[in-house]
């Protein structure tokens, strides 16, 4: 999911685009992209926030030249943003017409989640503090756009140490069942832990 905003002014009127704004006179980019999304959503902690890319095509915006460099910000599954009523969720796969380059934007930010899935443990900014392996692939899957095998994803993550068991076990379902192991992600803070690693699909056929 991607947070986006409607326009009411032209260009664009109607139209959805990511939050955003103009830097202030001696501020940095990363004090800019905090401060916009303050000011436009209530969003009470920001799991992981990295510099995606820059924008500088002299057409993306009809009102004349205007650079943009990008972010991606990823948002906790347990936060609950109060928005406006002109701000809400939208799925990446199924976006709204958007703005100016946006939605091209909005490609690149999914294609380097996608990739750090597979080498580092950015996982741990779109899970919460503990979970079943049950829930991570689905939390995985949601994000790499395919089916993910929990035993594989349970291998890989526990031999690179990205994740690890805790004392707990989840309830079982109504339906039976045994419990499931409860585990958390290692380290909260980015990590690269195999460089040359990538999921991928499982080959049919």
């Amino acid at each position: 999911m991607v947070l986006l905003w409607q326009r009411a002014e032209e260009p664009f009127a109607g139209a959805w685009v990511l939050p955003g704004g103009l830097l202030a006179d001696g501020e940095r980019l990363g004090a800019a992209a905090s401060r916009h999304l303050a000011a436009k959503v209530n969003i009470p902690e920001i799991a992981h926030l990295e510099q995606l890319e820059t924008r500088s095509d002299p057409g993306r915006d009809p009102r004349g030249r205007v650079l943009a460099t990008a972010y991606l910000a990823l948002v906790p599954p347990e936060a609950r943003p109060l928005l406006p009523a002109d701000t809400t969720w939208h799925p990446v796969d199924r976006l709204p017409p958007t703005a100016f380059d946006h939605g091209s934007i909005i490609g690149s930010a999914r294609n380097r989640l996608r990739a750090k899935l597979s080498y580092t443990n950015i996982g741990f900014a779109l899970a919460p503090e503990s979970f079943t392996i049950s829930q991570l692939r689905d939390t995985y899957a949601a994000a790499l756009g395919h089916p993910v095998s929990a035993t594989n994803l349970q291998r890989i993550l526990t031999r690179r140490g990205v994740i690890e068991p805790t004392s707990d076990v989840s309830r079982p379902a109504s339906t039976g069942g045994r419990p499931a192991s409860v585990y958390r992600f290692a380290a909260r803070e980015l990590v690269v832990t195999n460089p040359f690693a990538a999921f991928r699909p499982r080959a049919v056929g």
